[in-house]
Formats: C-alpha cells, sequence, structure tokens
C-alpha cells in the first residue's frame, strides 16, 4: 500500500541563469530545476522558509515528494542536490530529478509495531527497545509502503528482531547488505537489578576463607 507523498510547492522561475537566481533569493525565495523524466528541465522557486523547514526535519534526499507547480501537472520527484552557502550553511539551490513509476528509489521506510498484548515478554514486563524506527529501502516509485509491519506475537524477553524477521514489500530490498537488528526485547529495570543483587551475594559467599582465618578461630 503506498504511503501518503508530501508535497513540495513550487513556482516558476521567469528566466534563468546568476541573475534570476540572484533576485530569487533576494525575494525569499530559492532556485533549482526540475529535469529528468523525457521533459524539458523546468526552473523553478521554493519559498526558503519551507525548504529549511523540511530540510531541518532531515531525510530530505531520501524523501519522494509530490511537486505541486502552479500551470502543471503534479509530478513525484526526489532531490538529488542541494546547494548551501559556504559560510551560512543556507540553502542557495537544488536539483529535483522527475521519476517514472518504475524508477528504483532509496527510501526510509517507517517501521510499526503490532500485537504488543500478544508478547508473553511485555506481558512480564519486558521493554521493547527499537534500534531502526525506519528502514532504508530500494523500492519502485510507483509502489512506496506506507510503513513496514513487526509482529511481536510470541516474543519473549531476550528476543531480537532482524530484518529478516519482517515481511519485505514486493520488489523491495534494503540497502544494507546484512541481517541488521531492527528492535530487540530486554528484561524489565527491576528483574535486571534483582539479578545483578543475586550475583553480588553469590560473589561475597564465594570467597575462600585462607588458613590464617582458620587459625584464628581455633
Amino acid at each position: 500500500m503506498a504511503g501518503k507523498i508530501p508535497d513540495l510547492n513550487a513556482t516558476v522561475r521567469a528566466g534563468t541563469g546568476k541573475g534570476a537566481a540572484r533576485q530569487a533569493r533576494r525575494d525569499g525565495m530559492v532556485p533549482g530545476v526540475v529535469y529528468g523524466g523525457g521533459t524539458d528541465p523546468l526552473p523553478i522557486n521554493i519559498p526558503f522558509n519551507d525548504l529549511f523547514k523540511k530540510l531541518k526535519a532531515g531525510r530530505f534526499l531520501s524523501t519522494l515528494w509530490n511537486l505541486k507547480v502552479d500551470g502543471h501537472d503534479d509530478v513525484r520527484v526526489i532531490c538529488r542536490n542541494v546547494q548551501r552557502d559556504v559560510v551560512k550553511d543556507l540553502p542557495t539551490h537544488l536539483d529535483l530529478m522527475r521519476l517514472h513509476r518504475n524508477t528504483k528509489v532509496n527510501l526510509f521506510i517507517h517501521v510499526d509495531f503490532i500485537n504488543e498484548e500478544e508478547a508473553p515478554g511485555i506481558k512480564k514486563g519486558g521493554v521493547l527497545t527499537v534500534v531502526r524506527p525506519e528502514v532504508e529501502l530500494n523500492v519502485v516509485a510507483g509502489d512506496i509502503p506506507e510503513h513496514l509491519v513487526c509482529d511481536l506475537t510470541g516474543r519473549e524477553v531476550g528476543d531480537v528482531i532482524h530484518i529478516s524477521d519482517i515481511e519485505l514489500p514486493k520488489g523491495a530490498k534494503t540497502t544494507i547488505d546484512r541481517d541488521f537488528v531492527v528492535a530487540n526485547l530486554s528484561a524489565p529495570s527491576s528483574l535486571r537489578s534483582a539479578d545483578d543483587e543475586e550475583g553480588d551475594e553469590v560473589e561475597a559467599g564465594d570467597v575462600p576463607t585462607t588458613g590464617d582465618e582458620d587459625a584464628a578461630e581455633e
């Protein structure tokens, strides 16, 4: 099931070249260009504040965007480059590439954990520790999953959940070529503390007595 693709709003930039780009920046816009898809490049402007918020949120270059430009059909794009000011590190230009439905892209997909009530380990007070709330997948642009599902049914304390335990969408694969950990179910802190105290008592009781101590008792 495809997830909702976030919108990226832009306007057509009048003119090209350095002069038009400088004017766009003076107007509080970030100039950019949309290319690919068998169509001519389209010069655009994106409101600086809007773009800055999206960049600050992270994953901008690995997010599929629904580009909305007045007078043009919506198109799916992915950002291939963001140029920044060398001193202020603020965005000054960006390149967007149009995608066909069968184009493959790398995107971060959220992991949903379900059926916690069916996990004996959680019923005993175990704690679910999520190592990777998102997993980067290579997916087809026209069939992007909304999320991945990790079923916790039957999970016990001490269980480790790997990516191989999660069913991936058809045609999708991870960008990391190993069976990495997604989450684990650890013992409750109270149980860990009790185990530590018990271990301390055993260690104290196991300290051997010396011959001098035996002589003193006699």
